[in-house]
């Protein structure tokens, strides 16, 4: 096959798309070819990939069970609309229900995270009869204007007019404190918030698990059962965004699930398609009652996207993915601290599962690793507010010689920096 090649691609990008659309890497390689834990670019050469498109191709690259689900359907029928009746889309909001947290029973079909989050928040005001929204510094939730209002990391807060409906509370991570001690200080600002706010002022908090794009910042484990008996007390709803960490990511189904708590209201998308566009949010039955009026997304709970949504579950279900991330996680994570140990520019290395972050001092030093990682074929994540964390979120269907091919290469990277 004939390619356009990467070069001649980044010309055509300058001229033909809006000049806010950025890519990894000096020279960076067009992929046109993956398989499970693997990408090749139109050299043939290949790469594993630890990064999964940002946590969305966690049952791997063109899986075959999951592609023959979204060939068939899309052989069938491919579109009619949320208007009429088809199959897919109650059966894969039936299996939700089955797998969700507790009560959560009902599920709306959108196509976005963000149009997910931006639903879940009009659902917590029809419910609540309130307006305001509580929002945790570093959190990410969508780049709409009410879910960008709700974002708080300052490169994606681009909207110049920004409403003052969502309050952020300082988050649970501090890199100079201890994480209980900061955890504890985040609660105690959000105790103080609601005291001195009107009453019914807040229709809900909206929180990621682990903050993804803050940087893998992952809460002790009392920080959301506290948070959550505080909310109920002043009749505010959590709404809890999965939408990184949801499917497996951290060794339990949904990532909320590590802290024993069930929340009034949750979002997913990206690896529930594992590639393909489809995001939900649900929430239990006296909920869901509140949301009574006409809406409708033309493209939610598609056909196509819903059988692969349903294929997904299956095979994270029949594979024992879940498992496999927290195994797997536990061993990549003690080498990552491994690393730490033996170099002092790594400050941190946190996370759950499949979803870890390791915290460097300098965000140059991320920069040039992702390059060096390149150059030996494997792909890595980056993020936090200044860029300076490396994140690990690979397919799970990885093994453990793909850990020990990263760690490998991590060692000798880090060797050259001294």
């Amino acid at each position: 096959m004939n390619y356009t090649g990467p070069e001649k691609l980044i010309e055509m990008k300058k001229k033909y798309l809006f000049p806010n659309t950025m890519h990894f890497y000096k020279n960076p390689p067009q992929f046109v070819k993956g398989k499970n834990q693997f990408l090749y670019d139109t050299n043939n050469k290949k790469y594993l990939d630890f990064f999964s498109g940002v946590s969305v191709i966690n049952c791997g690259h063109c899986n075959d069970e999951i592609i023959n689900a979204t060939i068939n359907q899309i052989q069938e029928l491919q579109h009619t609309s949320i208007i009429y009746i088809t199959e897919p889309m109650i059966q894969l909001a039936k299996k939700l229900s089955e797998i969700m947290p507790g009560d959560l029973q009902h599920t709306f079909f959108c196509t976005s995270g963000s149009e997910a989050n931006e639903g879940a928040i009009l659902l917590a005001r029809l419910h609540t009869n309130r307006k305001k929204i509580i929002t945790i510094e570093a959190g990410l939730h969508g780049r709409t204007n009410l879910t960008m209002n709700a974002t708080n990391i300052p490169m994606w807060r681009i909207d110049p007019y920004l409403s003052d409906d969502c309050i952020a509370i300082p988050s649970f991570y501090n890199k100079d404190l201890d994480i209980d001690v900061s955890a504890r200080y985040s609660l105690n600002a959000l105790k103080a918030l609601l005291e001195n706010s009107p009453k019914d002022t807040f229709a809900a908090l909206i929180a990621e698990p682990i903050q993804g794009n803050g940087g893998i910042l992952t809460p002790p484990k009392w920080y959301f059962k506290e948070m959550k008996s505080l909310l109920e007390s002043y009749g505010i709803l959590l709404i809890v965004d999965e939408v990184q960490t949801g499917y497996g990511r951290t060794g339990k189904m949904f990532a909320i699930e590590n802290f024993e708590v069930v929340p009034d209201i949750m979002t997913t998308a990206k690896a529930l398609g594992n590639g393909l566009p489809i995001s939900t949010f649900s929430s239990n039955s006296e909920i869901a009652q509140s949301f009574n009026k006409p809406s409708a997304s033309t493209l939610g709970g598609n056909l196509v996207s819903s059988t692969t949504g349903l294929a997904v579950i299956d095979y994270i279900e029949n594979n024992n993915l879940c498992n496999k991330s927290a195994e797997l996680g536990k061993y990549l994570k003690s080498k990552l601290l491994e690393l730490k140990n033996q170099f002092n520019f790594i400050h941190d290395v946190r996370g759950i599962g499949l979803m870890l972050g390791m915290e460097l001092i300098d965000p140059k030093l991320v920069d040039y690793i992702l390059e060096e990682l390149l150059k030996s074929g494997i792909i890595l994540g980056k993020n936090g507010l200044t860029r300076n964390v490396l994140a690990f979120q690979p397919p799970l269907v990885i093994d453990k010689s793909d850990i020990d091919f990263l760690i490998e290469n991590l060692n000798r990277i880090f060797i050259s920096l001294i």
